[in-house]
């Protein structure tokens, strides 16, 4: 779910599951595992924020775009679960550089810069989340 929901934290949640495993008599997990895990935690979690405003930009918007994805995030969580969390960031760019530039073309770009992002950021907490859950089956399999 924190893959796809952006108030549940997906990756340090599966992190904090990682190191719960080390307050257990059956496995503790290497060093090397933890630490490589924990670095790609934060990497992806700083991602997930990172790549919405590099698609922004890379789609050359403007920053009533990236200030209209942010507050269709927020209102589209809250008023049209779940979709909303999908929708809202789409058209809030989209509102947001129409109020900017007054120009469709550039707007519906930025849209699809503001649903680049979103996926993009979803697609690493997914794989993530994957790595973690196939990581504990293996342990549970191998031991």
């Amino acid at each position: 779910m924190g893959a796809f929901l952006p108030v549940i934290p997906g990756p340090p949640l599966t992190f904090a599951g990682l190191l719960l495993l080390y307050g257990t008599e059956l496995y503790a997990p290497p060093l090397w595992v933890s630490l490589g895990a924990g670095l790609m935690m934060a990497l992806i979690t700083v991602a997930d924020y990172v790549l919405p405003v590099y698609f922004t930009r890379r789609f050359k918007s403007s920053p009533w775009a990236t200030r209209g994805a942010t507050v269709g995030m927020v209102v589209g969580l809250f008023l049209f679960p779940p979709w909303g969390i999908l929708l809202g960031p789409v058209c809030g760019a989209f509102v947001g550089e129409w109020l900017a530039s007054r120009s469709v073309g550039q707007s519906l770009r930025s849209a699809w810069a503001s649903l680049a992002g979103f996926f993009s950021g979803m697609l690493l907490k997914l794989a993530y989340g994957v790595w973690g859950l196939g990581y504990a089956i293996w342990l549970y399999l191998t031991r």
